[in-house]
């Protein structure tokens, strides 16, 4: 392995990073678009919008996550060159996002369980379950371009990525204004023609990354076709799930942390969680930065340890942390600075912004520390250390974040907290306090890794 110093495994974290940044930030800008252009045509499609995309990406997020197990075993298999290898490992996991497909589309045709939580009215359960129940036409594609980009990301490949996602993001603006708005002949479906328009191009983004991966000469020695029809194998869907479970966990509980914040706002009523709806948009928006970042820095760290070399693969962690920290800190005093100007491109509306102020403050004050939790969380993974952070994530995100956002946010047991930290205040409070917790768990936990032999490749 070629040998490097801190200063430039900083700059091909940034190298690999920034396509990564781009093209998830192309995905989080169809969320925003939504919520923007649903927020246009009315407050009950934006509500009923807060809600079934609240339940989409819960579900979405922690069967994506199952599907990361692929990332850290290509990238110790491409960083070990056992390329031929590859190919067999992405067909199970082809096999894998197809059983996954068909338990989330079940979730999403049936959410009445999910969406009861939210305790909405009729009109907004309708709406949502419209919402939801379009969405499950999407997910089998979604998934299968999953599977395509965490090939591609496991072997620092992310540009093709980008281009797919923000083509993507190009082709749904406009659907979205047809389907959400009507004309040509469309009725305006509101908040259910932002999920038709993400289907469509769902599929579309799909077919031409497979497409890809069939013609380019690039991905011709890791045998992904040719094989003949390959049966799913147990033991090999067995490791996957192994390490995919723990990580889908992560994944569900981070997102949930926030998501089912806005099932419990909504019992405070539509212009509170219209409020959260925005600044959920916005902190996940923000979000992509570090955890572009993370991934870039865990699959440098997978290379390293594929190749066994495992003081490339300390230097490399260290220095995508320096990186996620300094950056992120940035971005949160620009949130606090310009927090008021943000809130005047989402909505017009004063009542609905004047809700979302005081949540935009939480965000500016966490993103040092989120950073450092999400980067050494990818950097472990790399070293498919997976149960401990999934413990770690129960009991800070849960545990204090959520479970504390109902005691301040919805009072449950009586305690009068001050207005600052009550209503939907009261849960950001609490997540950024678990935030905090999970970043000093994670990097004790990283330095304890450290300091264990490298394991074998997989």
């Amino acid at each position: 392995m070629p040998q490097h110093n801190s200063r430039s495994d900083t700059a091909r974290i940034a190298g690999l990073a920034w396509p990564i940044l781009i093209g998830q930030v192309a995905v989080i800008a169809n969320a925003v678009m939504d919520t923007m252009m649903v927020g246009r045509f009315s407050v009950t499609d934006l509500g009923a919008l807060a809600i079934g995309a609240s339940i989409y990406v819960s579900i979405f997020v922690g069967l994506n996550g199952v599907l990361q197990a692929l990332s850290p075993t290509v990238g110790q298999l491409y960083g070990a060159l056992r390329h031929a290898e590859i190919g067999a490992e992405v067909c199970q996991g082809v096999w894998l996002g197809l059983f996954l497909a068909l338990l989330g589309s079940l979730l999403l045709l049936f959410p009445q369980p999910l969406l009861t939580i939210s305790q909405a009215s009729p009109e907004l359960a309708a709406k949502a379950t419209a919402y939801l129940r379009t969405l499950a036409l999407a997910l089998p594609a979604t998934l299968g371009f999953i599977v395509y980009a965490a090939l591609n990301h496991a072997m620092g490949k992310p540009k093709m990525v980008m281009a797919l996602q923000v083509t993507g993001l190009a082709l749904k603006i406009p659907l979205n204004a047809l389907f959400i708005f009507g004309g040509l002949g469309m009725p305006a479906l509101g908040g259910p023609g932002c999920a038709l328009a993400t289907a469509i191009v769902a599929w579309l983004v799909l077919i031409a990354g497979w497409t890809i991966l069939r013609v380019h000469p690039f991905y011709a020695a890791f045998r992904i076709f040719g094989r003949g029809f390959v049966a799913p194998k147990w033991a090999a869907q067995k490791e996957l799930l192994k390490l995919g479970i723990p990580v889908g966990l992560n994944y569900f509980i981070e997102v949930t942390a926030f998501t089912f914040m806005a099932l419990f706002i909504a019992r405070l009523g539509e212009n509170a969680v219209a409020g959260h709806q925005i600044a959920g948009n916005l902190a996940t928006l923000l979000y992509m930065i570090p955890l572009s970042i993370a991934s870039a820095t865990g699959t440098l760290t997978s290379h390293a340890i594929g190749a066994g070399d495992p003081r490339a693969a300390r230097r490399i962690g260290a220095a995508g942390l320096r990186l996620a920290a300094l950056v992120a800190t940035a971005v949160g005093l620009l949130v606090w600075l310009g927090r008021a100007a943000v809130l005047r491109a989402y909505t017009p509306d004063e009542t609905i912004a004047a809700t979302a102020l005081p949540l935009l403050a939480f965000i500016g004050c966490y993103q040092f520390f989120d950073a450092l939790q999400v980067t050494a969380s990818y950097i472990l993974r790399a070293h498919k250390v997976v149960f401990a952070p999934t413990v770690m994530y129960v009991l800070t995100l849960w545990c204090v974040g959520l479970f504390g956002g109902c005691v301040l946010g919805l009072d449950l047991f009586d305690v009068n907290p001050p207005p600052s930290i009550s209503g939907a205040a009261g849960f950001w409070f609490s997540n950024s306090v678990s935030l905090v917790i999970l970043a000093a768990g994670m990097l004790w936990l990283l330095k304890h890794t450290h300091r264990k032999p490298l394991a074998a490749v997989a």
